[in-house]
């Protein structure tokens, strides 16, 4: 499955001529003109990768990084004229993994964007937990207060994507790209079943972390994250 890169560049031409050169290296790419709708699309997609120009319209470059990087890991490059020091370090500072000043080499953008993804793919937990939920992601067991549990493939993925993200509200469409991956043929329903068995699985007396948030999608509540 390739990777999702998201482009927020206010820049037509800019914006069309970096999307055609990560396309052409197997990435799939949607772009934002502007920072608000670029927030918007970075937590309706969930993206394994931004390209975030500094200078934006509606909402600076800057003030979305910050945002963002409240909100998630996803890891950022910022595009801009601004060269200088100083202006690096604010950008690296606010929560970009790295910095490229314009003009640049849409082969060395491509090419600072794959390193970032094996740096951030490499620090990857294995283990993740919500209280006395434990998962092993290297040896695909799941245990509640230190019991195995048996769970199906979906399940075993859904789960893996909300212990990623504990406290944040994933909507369907989110869980399916998390999880189960573009391809997935089946309706967004079908992930009300996955969750609804997988809310038997891992019950236990006075935990149940899956919770429904009625519009909007499920949330792992997790105290100790």
């Amino acid at each position: 499955m390739s990777h999702t890169v998201l482009i927020v560049e206010d820049d037509k031409r800019i914006a069309s001529w970096v999307t055609r050169y990560f396309n052409r290296a197997g990435f799939s790419a949607e772009v934002a003109h502007d920072g608000h709708t670029g927030l918007e699309l970075a937590r309706s997609m969930v993206p394994d990768l931004i390209l975030l120009d500094l200078m934006l319209p509606g909402l600076d470059g800057m003030t979305l990084c910050r945002r963002l990087r409240r909100e998630s890991d996803v890891p950022i490059i910022m595009l801009t004229a601004k060269g200088a020091q100083p202006d690096r370090i604010q950008g690296l500072d606010g929560g970009a993994d790295d910095y490229v000043v314009k003009p640049f080499d849409p082969d060395e953008l491509v090419a600072r964007a794959k390193a970032v993804l094996r740096r951030y793919e490499g620090r990857v937990q294995w283990t993740l937990t919500c209280g006395p939920l434990v998962m092993d992601e290297a040896t695909r067991q799941v245990s509640v207060d230190q019991q195995p549990m048996e769970l199906s493939e979906a399940q075993f993925l859904l789960l893996a994507a909300l212990l990623r993200q504990p406290n944040q509200v994933l909507s369907r469409r989110q869980l399916i790209h998390l999880a189960l991956g573009r391809d997935f043929d089946g309706y967004d329903r079908a992930i009300d079943s996955h969750i609804v068995r997988l809310r038997r699985a891992i019950h236990r007396e006075d935990f149940q972390p899956i919770q429904t948030v009625y519009g909007a999608g499920y949330r792992l509540a997790c105290k100790d994250v």
